[in-house]
């Protein structure tokens, strides 16, 4: 996907995790997020400083149009861009670094993206749910709350995945 391209694709999908946080509120106990995913499917070329203040200015716009609590969104994204080039490391190897090229689903196989989803999943998952509790919920209620956003927000991300990280190969 072109540069330009894919900024326009991930300024839409901002609009539509804006429209979840409004319109789909499926439960107390689930809080879907597409956010982690399109921070992940930054390109790599991105350098991570530059992916941090992207993070920061997307997590800010959801909070101010969407969620209602200031700083949520932006507290719980930013350590997910911080960390994203590692995730990636970790799971695909230093060969998309060697390559200069990004990552896609055929490309590296489903398993390999369903646990780069899942890590930046948990990983914002976990800061949004214990920000958002403060003391004030039980850790009981918390944990549900991260186990059934965890399942939910990985299957929607699959989904976003496809369009932000599609196949290059013809």
């Amino acid at each position: 996907m072109r540069k330009n391209s894919f900024f326009l694709v991930y300024l839409l999908l901002t609009v539509v995790q804006m429209l979840i946080c409004n319109y789909f509120n499926l439960s107390p106990y689930v809080m879907l997020s597409i956010l982690p995913v399109m921070v992940l499917c930054i390109p790599l070329r991105v350098p991570t400083w530059v992916t941090m203040v992207i993070a920061f200015a997307t997590g800010f716009v959801v909070d101010l149009l969407s969620e209602g609590i200031l700083g949520l969104n932006v507290l719980a994204l930013v350590p997910v861009a911080f960390v994203r080039k590692e995730v990636i490391r970790l799971i695909f190897g230093g060969e998309l670094f060697a390559r200069k090229e990004d990552f896609a689903v055929r490309k590296n196989g489903f398993g390999m993206v369903l646990m780069a989803i899942i890590l930046v999943q948990a990983l914002f998952l976990a800061i949004y749910v214990w920000a958002d509790g403060a003391g004030t919920r039980p850790l009981s209620f918390q944990a549900i709350r991260f186990g059934a956003s965890l399942v939910a927000g990985v299957l929607v991300s699959l989904l976003v995945i496809g369009i932000l990280a599609p196949d290059t190969r013809k």
